[in-house]
């Protein structure tokens, strides 16, 4: 992990090499490296992959549309081949989009427990970054790993603000910045950084709460939708398989 860490900060230290500056300019264009960032993909997909992938999939769509072509209306042909090469050729970024918002979600989920656990021990006077450090090696997830990473940064040099600017930066996630900024400001104010910790995990708490609620409160109506386009038909086909079984005894009488 350490070797892993170790080369992230030497890429963002030394930069991109500038052996290959098409390609560098269209990872700056297309934000690849910051995507993958995100997601998680830094360690695993390149932005050479990355390129790789985005071209692999507009040749799929470019197929894809060869083979519905002669079959397309003549109108529709032109602008069906366009949306399938595009949808080919933007279907990694939906992939590492989908995979960077679930893991910003379980990073915010874990974040609550973690700021109980900082608060606890710098009320005994450690420091955060020694408390974000046992926690990095302690755990696992997608916040140890980001937070790892700014420990880092921290005995690479970097002052606090600046690695958890970056953190915030390379995850998106507002709360880390709100973190960031609690802790900048006990250390110039002196202000008690274990309240505001306190308060925060609450609060991040009473939000995740009140989406599960509205994650609950969309299901409803899709249940009963579910209900309504599958139960309903079950229950007239049952009722008109009997009423077909026992037809003889029922219109007999005519």
């Amino acid at each position: 992990m350490r070797e892993g860490l170790a080369g992230r900060l030497a890429r963002k230290r030394s930069g991109r090499p500038g052996d290959d500056s098409r390609r560098d300019a269209l990872v700056a264009k297309f934000r690849i490296e910051s995507r993958l960032e995100r997601a998680g993909l830094r360690e695993r997909v390149g932005p050479r992959g990355f390129l790789a992938a985005k071209a692999a999939g507009a040749a799929s769509g470019a197929v894809a549309a060869l083979a519905v072509w002669p079959v397309a209306p003549s109108r529709l042909a032109p602008i069906l081949v366009a949306a399938l090469v595009g949808a080919g050729f933007l279907a990694p970024d939906a992939w590492a989009e989908r995979i960077a918002r679930r893991r910003r979600v379980e990073l915010v989920a874990s974040l609550p427990d973690a700021l109980d656990l900082v608060a606890v021990g710098v009320a005994t006077g450690r420091t955060p970054a020694a408390l974000f450090g046992e926690i990095a090696t302690g755990t696992a997830g997608p916040l140890a790993g980001e937070l790892a990473l700014a420990v880092a940064e921290i005995e690479s040099g970097a002052t606090q603000a600046e690695a958890f600017a970056s953190l915030r930066t390379r995850t998106g996630t507002v709360e880390l910045g709100v973190l960031g900024a609690a802790i900048e400001r006990s250390r110039r104010y002196g202000s008690p950084l274990a309240d505001q910790l306190h308060t925060q995990a609450a609060t991040l708490r009473v939000e995740e709460r009140r989406r599960i609620e509205e994650r609950a409160a969309r299901a409803a109506p899709k249940i009963q939708l579910v209900v309504a386009m599958v139960l309903v038909p079950s229950a007239l086909l049952t009722i008109a398989a009997a009423l077909v079984a026992h037809s003889d005894a029922l219109f007999g009488a005519f």
